[in-house]
């Protein structure tokens, strides 16, 4: 709020400049970037403040963005569960935090009729809230079984990866990725750690893991030939996934019998007609053996058909969902819904709602009344001030302006 001020100038006029706007918080996601473990020491985010508006019209310089990187299959949520983004491809950028629209400085308001204005709007503020970031694996095989099913051991032989192995349950406790060659393609397989029956309710290691398979194109699910009961081994992996959610469970599936190594093909046999009883008539069943190698290459070519098979459909669904986009719809602009409001009577107070109006309410500074009557004569335009009078409003009524902002005051000047 400034006017001009010089010598031999008499009433130089407003000159105050308007306020700078504050910098937006944007994620990026980036394929060099691989865990979150980062953001366990650096909590807070926060882009810069706009600076003020300064007399002689000068604008306020807005807010540096700051760039958050972050791994490539971030999910960013609000405090209350809202997805804001899903960053499933390198170099994908999103707006999670908006940064506030500087004020007006008086030198905004100035007019033929009112040429000596005394009002100035406050900067808006930035969004603010709790996040939760969540990191899914991408890959296009998931690897699921009981613990000790050799899951580790089969993605040693068919990638370069080099997870841990051992001859006891839960020896993978963290996710592992690897890249397995077939032919003249390759395939991405996430090796995720051994689940048991009660997985998706948080027991064992798998509900901290299900996740990763989500993003999955097919599901590998490796049986250990040496469960006494190969068959109940597997329904129980297959009841966790259903409990996990429908989505998993009707995932394209493989199913592999491992460590056949050191059986003879009779019982081999027995154990897959086990299997065959309860797997679903077309799901592919293999026997292999990871230390002698056997099957691998015959797996790895009917995950890789599976995989393709599954990138078509999901092109097809890409371009009906492209076309369906180019049908005619017919709704308000985004203008005329921003300018919407409602007026509702609580405990003997007004109160009005409306992204237009509390915009103009987040920018009105209570404190000078010449704001403040900026702001009824803006109720007055919109016709919410009609509205108000006829739900009952006196002059020395309370009005608020949104929901628990605290901007309250009276319909008319006290």
């Amino acid at each position: 709020l400034s006017f001009r001020r010089e010598k031999f100038i008499e009433k130089g006029g407003p000159d105050g400049g308007d306020g700078g706007r504050g910098g937006d918080v944007i994620f990026v996601a980036d394929e060099n970037v691989n865990t979150l473990v980062g953001f366990r020491y650096k909590q807070e985010l926060k882009a810069e403040n706009g600076e003020s508006g300064q007399k002689r019209n000068r604008h306020g310089r807005s807010g540096a963005e700051l760039l958050v990187k972050v791994p490539v299959g971030t999910v960013v949520r609000r405090d209350n569960g809202e997805l804001i983004v899903d960053l499933d491809h390198n170099g994908m950028r999103a707006v999670v935090a908006k940064g506030g629209d500087g004020g007006f400085g008086n030198a905004h308001f100035k007019s033929s009729t009112r040429q000596a204005p005394r009002v100035a709007e406050v900067g808006e503020s930035g969004e603010a809230f709790e996040a939760t970031l969540e990191l899914k694996l991408l890959a296009d095989v998931g690897l699921v079984g009981f613990p000790n099913a050799g899951k580790s051991t089969f993605l040693s032989v068919v990638s370069n990866a080099r997870p841990e192995i051992a001859d006891y349950a839960f020896t993978t406790l963290s996710p592992n990725l690897g890249v397995a060659d077939i032919d003249d393609s390759s395939i991405l397989i996430a090796d995720i750690p051994g689940l048991i029956e009660g997985a998706s309710e948080g027991k064992g290691l798998g509900d901290a893991f299900l996740r990763h398979i989500e993003r999955t194109a097919v599901l590998l699910h490796l049986v250990d030939a040496y469960q006494d009961d190969v068959a109940a081994a597997y329904k129980t992996i297959r009841a966790e996934l259903a409990a996990y959610g429908d989505e998993l469970v009707h995932r394209p599936e493989v199913v592999a019998l491992t460590k056949t190594e050191g059986l003879d093909e009779e019982l081999i046999t027995w154990k897959l007609s086990e299997l065959q009883a309860v797997v679903p008539a077309e799901t592919p069943l293999f026997a292999i053996s990871s230390s002698s190698h056997s099957g691998i290459t015959e797996v790895l070519r009917e995950l890789r058909t599976q995989i393709e098979q599954v990138r078509a459909d999901e092109a097809v669904m890409q371009e009906q969902d492209d076309e369906d986009d180019g049908l005619p719809v017919i709704r308000l602009t985004e203008a005329k819904q921003a300018a919407g409001w409602k007026v509702r009577v609580e405990e003997g107070r007004y109160i009005v709602t409306g992204d237009k109006i509390e915009k103009f309410a987040a920018r009105t500074n209570f404190s000078n009344v010449h704001g403040v009557n900026r702001l009824r004569d803006i109720l007055q335009k919109m016709g919410i001030a009609h509205e108000l009078r006829r739900a009952g409003a006196k002059g020395e009524d309370i009005i608020v302006i949104g929901e628990n902002t605290g901007y309250q005051f009276t319909l008319l000047e006290q």
